[in-house]
Parts: structure tokens; sequence; C-alpha cells
């Protein structure tokens, strides 16, 4: 008995510490990052219409959006939001996120693969977010074995959704970084810098899609120990 609480306690401290500690770092290293002054002087705002231009993308605009750390590209309208601090601000972390979203844009625009993959999971991969886990609950309370499945295919889609994301992500980091270099946007002593805050905002996609692994993973043990039983 103190053996399986203690795993349960271990379990669900792993569940909040992995987030909060990506968390925490991209937040740290944000913050000192956006007090580096970028040496090209260029705002977030200019960086992302450089990169824009330069890869023909004119069709995409830009705009500024309440929130620290808000900043995404909008698909639909073909929009690259920046968090007001990173659309004014002239930092090697405003430069670096600024390129990162982007990189969605260009990804959007050459139709990658693996974001339009992401893109077509959206509906279900919502659904299973959000009724897998009454499924699951309510199949290990009434002990039916169909309903605890039914939730775990609806969860999987969750999860395989997190997991489509990393090469969406990382792939977009990558393409900022080489828009960077190119354009001259940062110079060489500045690539360390930005690298650190595009690896920290990756840990963020890592922890969560290294969460709902685990948490798909047990709920699936805990089907097949009901069956056993």
């Amino acid at each position: 008995m103190f053996g399986s609480m203690t795993a349960f306690l271990i379990y669900f401290a792993v569940l909040l510490i992995i987030p909060m500690w990506a968390s925490g770092r991209v937040k740290a290293t944000y913050k000192k990052y956006s007090k580096v002054p970028a040496s090209s002087g260029m705002t977030g705002a200019e960086v992302a219409r450089k990169i824009l231009d330069e890869n023909g993308l004119y069709d995409v605009s830009i705009e500024p959006v309440k929130g620290q750390l808000s900043d995404h590209y909008d698909p639909r309208s073909k929009v690259v939001r920046l968090s007001k601090d990173n659309y004014y601000g002239d930092s090697v972390a405003g430069a670096a996120v600024a390129a990162h979203e982007v990189g969605h844009a260009m990804q959007d625009a050459e139709e990658y693969a693996f974001l339009r993959f992401r893109s077509s999971l959206v509906p279900v991969a919502s659904f299973g977010s959000n009724a897998s886990i009454f499924l699951i609950i309510g199949g290990m309370l009434l002990t039916m074995s169909e309903l605890m499945l039914a939730g775990i295919v609806l969860m999987s889609f969750a999860v395989l959704f997190q997991l489509v994301t990393l090469p969406v992500e990382f792939n977009a980091s990558s393409r900022a970084m080489d828009q960077v270099v190119s354009t001259g946007v940062i110079q060489n002593n500045e690539e360390r810098e930005t690298k650190k805050v595009l690896n920290a905002a990756a840990l963020t996609y890592v922890a969560a899609a290294l969460v709902a692994v685990i948490e798909l993973v047990r709920f699936i043990l805990m089907y097949f120990m009901m069956n056993n039983d």
C-alpha cells in the first residue's frame, strides 16, 4: 500500500515538475535576452517583415497582440501576431521569436507536411482532449472496459497532436535560425544567444508531449489491468 502511494505521488510530481521546469526555463531565458539589444537595431516587427519579404510572402501581415509570449502565426488570416514587447522591441529574444513565427508562415506557404497533418488533427484532437478523461473515468467507475477504451482512443489523437507538434516547432526554429543569419538580422556573436531562446521555447513542447505520452501509457496499463481482473 505504501509503495503504491509513493509511486502515485512520484507520478503526479513528475507530471507537475516537468511542465513547470520547462515553463520556468523559457520565461527565464526570454527575460534574460529580452534585455539584450540586437546589434541590427531592428524591432521584432521589422525582423518579421524583412524575412517575409525575403521569401516572397508579401501577403502575410504582422500585428501586435496583447500578453507576454503570446506570439503566434494565424494560418487562416495569414497574420504573424507578435506580443507588444517583441513587436516594438529590438531585443535578441524578440528577433528570435519573430523569426520563429515567420518560420510557421513559411511552412504554411510551402504546405509543410507535418503542419498540414497537425491542422487536420485539430478537430478530433480538441474533442479528444476534452471528452477522453470523462469516458476513461466513467469506464473505471462503472467497470466498463469498452467505455474506457473509447476514451483512450480519443486521448491518443490528442497525444498524436502533441507529438506532431514537435517536428513543426523544431522545423520553424531551424528556419528561423537560418533566416536571421542569412538576412543579417543577427551577427555571429549573437547566434548562440538566439539559439538559447529558440531551444528554451522548444522545451515547452517537448515537456507537453512527454507528459501526454506518460498519461496515455498509464491509462493503457490500467485498461489492461481491468481486463485481466
